[in-house]
């Protein structure tokens, strides 16, 4: 397939210390889109991996020039600043991320761009039988509930990184420029017809999810306070409930021991500190909450570049 000026599909897919998979990928990927029988490009964004994945990439580049792009950051920014990037260099009408571990098969891409051809500008995917551990799928589960109660985006499975996007839809995303966001729940936000596609599910061809507990709690973290003020809304009805509640309770408890004639200071400075102990945790939740958001806003208006490319390899036009 000959490189073309403007492509119809684009494949955004970043790399972190992959040097294991990458080489099943490429067996898998290449023909998979030949067999699309449309002008493609594949945009490979290393992540600032450790291992020999940029080593992998640049002989793949060589192989497959015409097709094949590689953008080399400098450091790690995490694999939403690898899709943005991603997004700020692919050519394509249709752009698709897909994962580089081969969870998602390749082959599936074709089921992600029939559904566009039905008219949709955004195409989501659900994992069927998914092969991840169990505590991964219950805290996926419980975060869309958690999620789509909160921000109304309804995606039935947020984990999923297999996605097409709308030429117009990448556009808006990258106009965006906010430093911290979940890509498909803002793509969803500008999507005006939204679909969702199953799609099959392996385990990972070989090394292991750069996702930490840690990362995927962050990860929802962002995801709720970049796209609601719902959190803060309810921690400030929940601190009036507990203010009353708690100022109600003291003096029934007090009440209760003055009529029973149990009452001395001790007792009563007691009380006070549980009370005390009860509203400070409250208090401390909510600063964490209102932290989280005044954290956005500082690195927002720092107006720092969200990643810095050391190099891009591309077929240059004659």
């Amino acid at each position: 397939m000959n490189a073309v000026a403007d492509p119809t599909l684009s494949v955004v897919i970043p790399v972190y210390n992959e040097e294991a998979v990458l080489q099943a990928l490429f067996d898998r990927l290449y023909p998979a889109l030949d067999a699309l029988g449309c002008a493609y490009e594949i945009i490979f964004v290393n992540d600032g991996s450790r291992d020999k994945s940029p080593a992998l990439l640049r002989e793949q580049f060589q192989r497959r020039p015409d097709v094949t792009r590689v953008v080399l950051f400098n450091g790690n920014y995490g694999q939403h600043m690898a899709i943005m990037a991603g997004f700020e260099y692919c050519r394509g009408q249709r752009v698709v991320t897909l994962d580089a571990d081969l969870q998602n098969p390749p082959e599936e891409i074709a089921k992600l761009l029939a559904k566009m051809d039905e008219g949709h500008d955004y195409v989501g995917s659900i994992r069927l039988m998914r092969q991840d551990v169990a505590w991964r799928r219950w805290a996926s589960k419980a975060m869309n509930r958690l999620r789509e109660r909160l921000t109304r985006i309804r995606m039935t499975d947020q984990g999923c990184m297999l996605r097409a996007y709308d030429r117009a839809i990448v556009d808006a995303i990258r106009s965006s420029r906010e430093v911290s966001t979940y890509i498909p729940a803002l793509a969803y936000s500008f999507a005006h017809s939204p679909a969702e596609v199953e799609v099959a599910h392996e385990e990972r061809a070989a090394g292991e999810s750069k996702y930490s507990l840690y990362k995927l709690i962050r990860l929802n973290f962002d995801l709720v306070t970049g796209f609601s003020i719902v959190p803060l809304q309810l921690f400030s009805l929940f601190g009036i409930g507990v203010s009353i509640v708690a100022l109600v309770t003291y003096f029934v408890v007090i009440a209760k021991r003055i009529l029973a004639g149990e009452v001395n200071g001790f007792l009563v400075i007691w009380d006070r500190d549980i009370l005390a102990f009860f509203l400070i945790g409250v208090l401390l939740f909510g600063l964490g909450l209102i932290g989280e958001y005044v954290g956005r806003i500082y690195q927002q208006v720092r107006d720092r570049p969200r990643y810095l490319v050391q190099a891009v390899l591309e077929k240059l036009d004659r």
